[in-house]
């Protein structure tokens, strides 16, 4: 089969669940499901992933790629950036991957620890271009060290986690706030990018 075959079909696949994804939630997604969704059927789904978790892992991937362009371009296009154009870019950058947000969140656990080596290697290499790329950046733009920049890089990406919990707020949630008398300040993601930037840059001038 030619690659190019491949990876159409692939894609295919992977746009399935990720507009699946938009409607069920994760553990309500199942290859059945995926597969009445795409042109070739759902046991034709094995020749490219074993699992679910393997097709929403490679969507994660796909995810980190896209955001990998937008660091590219913002670390070509610019020769200096005011750290409050910064986090203005990335953070545009990242409320465009709201998916992203969404399962590195709730369910990159499940998605690794059921899916190949090969599959995670694949998803981490993407990871690793961002880590690169956010470290770049930094040392461009604010002149720093590169192990002062790693230092705020992963700072910064576990920070990521929490932000898709703490701003998708259901009725549900609500409520239990309110019974709990908890004077719960609710963020939009893009508030609480920015202020955790803001707070993790610190002193960066």
């Amino acid at each position: 089969m030619a690659k190019r075959l491949l990876d159409e079909r692939k894609e295919e696949i992977i746009n399935a669940c990720e507009r699946l994804y938009e409607r069920f939630d994760f553990k309500d997604i199942n290859i059945k499901l995926i597969g009445e969704k795409i042109s070739v059927g759902r046991t034709s789904i094995y020749n490219y992933f074993q699992t679910k978790e393997e097709i929403f892992l490679a969507l994660v991937e796909r995810e980190y790629l896209k955001w990998n362009d937008d660091l590219f371009t913002l670390l070509k296009m610019n020769e200096k950036l005011s750290k409050e154009d910064f986090i203005d870019n990335i953070t545009t950058s990242l409320l465009k991957r709201k998916t992203l947000l969404r399962l590195v969140s709730m369910n990159m656990f499940e998605m690794e620890e059921n899916s190949r080596v090969q599959s995670i290697t694949n998803f981490k290499l993407a990871f690793k271009e961002s880590v690169s790329l956010l470290e770049q950046c930094l040392c461009k733009f604010f002149n720093i060290k590169e192990d002062e920049a790693e230092k705020i890089v992963f700072t910064f990406l576990p920070f990521l986690v929490g932000i898709y919990p703490y701003t998708s707020v259901t009725e549900k949630m609500k409520e239990a706030i309110k019974k709990a008398d908890f004077e719960y300040k609710f963020y939009t993601d893009k508030e609480l990018i920015k202020m955790g930037l803001e707070k993790i840059l610190g002193g960066i001038k």
